[in-house]
């Protein structure tokens, strides 16, 4: 499936039936925190790569990771179970660029479309900030869902990014959608520390609604860890950085 137009191009393979899914969408913040959740699930789920995003003025890189390139901004699918009504399917957006600005309406524009198009049952934005652990609903049912799994609302606050656009978009377009937040020390870009506990936290808060990634509280620590040396060895080696700035893109972690 290719939502084509002006802005950027989604591509999922045509075999993947995402009716009814939960899709987690993992995009950079703190502490490098999605990023840590993301490849968490990907490997607890067994979630295949199935497409990715594409425009022009996406930073000109992949990724490495066992010797096979991956696209910056990738699509991952897979059929666990879950407990929200009608999802037995995951779909899992994720990526570790900086999406530059000028990109962030056209990109959740696209990513919207893609939802209402495939028939995307809820959607849960992973991100993380500097106070405690809270979540963002753009309708009511997505409040009760928080309300759900024990997860209290953030009352007032700017949230930016690729998180503030979607789920910005998601409520003026009237689609199901959660932002999770959780506290994070870290930073954001270059020489980045990551986060690996709020990052289980996120986690193990999602394990009502996805029981398939529960863990007991230190084993998921263990693994969330695990993940970020990962994710940090992945990151650190750029073998051709652009020749005008002698370093990697500063949209990319490193």
């Amino acid at each position: 499936m290719s939502i084509m137009g002006e802005g950027p191009t989604v591509e999922v393979d045509e075999g993947v039936n995402a009716s009814g899914a939960l899709l987690v969408s993992c995009f950079p913040s703190v502490g490098f925190v999605s990023s840590i959740v993301a490849h968490y699930l990907v490997d607890k789920l067994e979630l295949e790569m199935v497409g990715g995003v594409r425009h022009p003025k996406l930073p000109p890189v992949c990724l490495v990771q066992d010797g096979k390139p991956l696209p910056p901004l990738r699509f991952y699918a897979g059929e666990p179970i879950c407990h929200m009504e009608r999802c037995d399917k995951v779909v899992l957006i994720a990526s570790e660029i900086q999406v530059p600005s000028e990109l962030s309406l056209p990109l959740a524009t696209s990513l919207i479309d893609w939802i209402v198009e495939s028939g995307v049952s809820s959607t849960i934005m992973v991100d993380s900030f500097a106070h405690g652990m809270l979540g963002i609903g753009s309708t009511d049912m997505a409040h009760e869902l928080l309300k759900e799994i024990g997860l209290p609302l953030l009352k007032q606050g700017v949230v930016g990014g690729m998180t503030g656009v979607v789920m910005g978009e998601c409520r003026r377009r009237r689609i199901d959608a959660m932002a999770i937040l959780a506290e994070s020390d870290g930073e954001i870009g270059q020489g980045a520390i990551p986060d690996a506990r709020a990052a289980a936290r996120i986690i193990a808060c999602m394990d009502g609604l996805l029981p398939a990634v529960h863990l007991d509280p230190e084993p998921l620590l263990e693994e969330a860890q695990r993940i970020e040396g990962q994710i940090r060895d992945m990151m650190a080696l750029h073998l051709n950085p652009p020749k005008d700035s002698g370093s990697a893109p500063s949209g990319m972690y490193g």
